[in-house]
């Protein structure tokens, strides 16, 4: 546990324990920065670990004219892959033509620029698709007979996230799950930020500058917490999945066309389950209350039955999720711009009036991107903090992140290496958890002589073991963590597994940080003339 001096002003308070607030801890760590960050709920609880899990370039990107963008994304994508290859490895989709819609030149000039724009060097290039012979036609209506195959990667986003707090704890960095910010204000060059934990107590920490990484809730930070009249120039745009019993057996992806111009994926998720997905439209309300809802559903199920031979009904659904962009709208909104038009860069706006601590806050923003926009946010930084002492700009791109510490290809000898030191563990569970945790799959399971030595099995090979690891390093708190973000077990639990789950998993916090002002890894927090402890 790091507890900083009582006099410790960091350089770095961030609000938002999303992918872009980790990656920017991660980075400014990494430079030998003093950073700060807390987040409200659990780590990657909203928008980050509701999307897609794609890191791609975003081909229907090009149409907009989204060059930057794509050639952006499309250079993180082998470069994720490098740093994370246990929670990132590369994909195929098939495009089939529909002779309806945008013309097959178009596609195929997409295709062009999609293999060539963005450094592309490991991902095997686009290729033509004879879907009446290809075995990624079986699944479709015979009157899609040809095709285009391309490369993009697979992440599992939430993970990304708490990896990438974790990577920035180990440097320094106090990162404070479940802890609200509740006002930030201007004293003397320098940031008071008031949080406060679960149990209500609140804590005063300083900083020299202050990012608002809060996602959704970019625009209630502004209001509520800066309390800047101005209101944030966000677009708030919903996108639902749902999640339907496997439809295939091959592990192509397949991108698909609507007559409304959007696109949506279905991809093979979690062995037995294709996800399908996603949706574009507007949302008004709070983030936190965001739902797939019928008519998303109905949608997502025609728009596939449109090109499968086997139709998709609403009751097939074994799952949904949603999530709210949180996207940059000057002017979009106002022109009346569809929301699948509206961009998905990022912006940056920094406000650094003289003599005044700097505030930056962000917009939009791609998971694929994540990396990039935390560069982009620290050299907008450092001029107004004392030099940097620590790794130059860049490094986040060639330091694997925790557990992916083994080439892009070792895979499989990783596998076999668990498979040969712990012969009683099912081949599956050992998969799931080099999937997950990599080479920090040894964490859990080291010492252990028999599956029973791993402790009680809460079902689909969740042991008590694992639950320990999560509590102690990835600061899991609750079932939900651990069954939808750190894993995806709550496909597979029932009903009473996860109420035993949730029963053991208080019982873990407890024995980890007893009593009332409970404290996850490195969430100390002080004030120079008051110290207190919070969550």
């Amino acid at each position: 546990m790091v507890e900083p001096a009582a006099s410790q002003v960091f350089d770095i308070a961030i609000i938002g324990g999303g992918i872009n607030g980790c990656g920017i801890a991660r980075d400014a760590a990494g430079r030998g920065r003093s950073v700060f960050l807390c987040e409200q709920n659990d780590l990657g609880s909203g928008t980050s670990s509701a999307s897609t899990k794609l890191i791609h370039g975003g081909l229907r990107y090009l149409e907009y004219y989204e060059f930057r963008l794509v050639r952006e994304a499309l250079r993180e994508r082998e470069v994720l892959w490098g740093i994370a290859p246990h929670i990132v490895w590369p994909l195929r989709f098939v495009l089939p033509y529909h002779r309806k819609l945008r013309p097959r030149w178009l596609l195929r000039l997409g295709l062009f620029l999609y293999d060539n724009i963005g450094g592309r060097k490991l991902l095997p290039r686009t290729r033509s698709v004879n879907l009446h012979r290809d075995v990624t036609g079986g699944p479709l209506k015979p009157e899609f007979r040809r095709g285009f195959e391309y490369s993009d990667c697979w992440v599992e986003d939430s993970r990304l996230v708490v990896l990438n707090a974790s990577a920035a704890a180990s440097m320094g960095a106090i990162i404070a799950p479940r802890t609200k910010c509740v006002s930030a204000e201007k004293h003397g060059g320098i940031w008071d930020v008031t949080v406060a934990g679960p149990d209500g107590t609140r804590a005063v920490i300083q900083a020299r500058t202050l990012v608002n990484a809060a996602g959704p809730w970019v625009d209630q930070v502004v209001q509520n917490v800066v309390r800047d009249n101005n209101r944030a120039p966000v677009r708030l745009v919903q996108g639902s999945h749902i999640v339907v019993p496997r439809l295939y057996e091959h592990d192509g992806c397949y991108i698909f066309q609507n007559d409304d111009k959007r696109i949506f994926f279905v991809i093979p998720y979690e062995q037995d389950f294709t996800l399908i997905g996603t949706t574009d439209q507007d949302y008004h309300g709070d983030p936190a209350d965001v739902r797939a809802s019928a008519e998303e559903i109905a949608y997502l199920c025609r728009s596939t039955s449109d090109y499968l031979k086997t139709p998709v009904t609403p009751d097939m659904v074994c799952w949904t999720y949603s999530g709210v962009r949180p996207l940059y709208a000057e002017h979009e909104q106002a022109s009346g711009s569809a929301a699948q038009a509206a961009t998905r860069d990022y912006v940056l706006k920094l406000d650094a009036a003289e003599g005044e601590p700097p505030l930056l806050t962000i917009f939009g923003g791609k998971i694929t991107t994540y990396r990039r926009l935390a560069e982009s946010v620290l050299a907008k930084l450092d001029p107004h903090l004392p030099a940097a002492t620590g790794k130059s700009a860049g490094w986040t791109g060639t330091l694997p992140l925790p557990g992916g510490d083994f080439p892009r290809d070792g895979f499989d000898s990783q596998l076999a290496a668990l498979e040969r030191d712990y012969p009683f563990l099912p081949r599956k569970q050992l998969r799931r958890l080099l999937r997950l945790y990599g080479t920090r799959s040894q964490m859990i399971l080291a010492g252990a002589h028999s599956s029973q030595d791993l402790g009680r099995d809460f079902g689909a090979g969740l042991s008590e073991a694992e639950l320990r690891y999560l509590v102690q390093h990835e600061w899991a708190r609750t079932a939900a963590d651990v069954l939808w973000r750190r894993t995806k077990l709550g496909l597979r639990l029932d009903a009473p597994a996860q109420a035993a789950l949730e029963e053991a998993m208080r019982g873990l916090v407890a024995e980890l940080v007893p009593g009332p002002l409970a404290m996850p890894p490195s969430a100390v927090v002080a004030r120079p003339t008051e110290i207190e402890h919070t969550r």
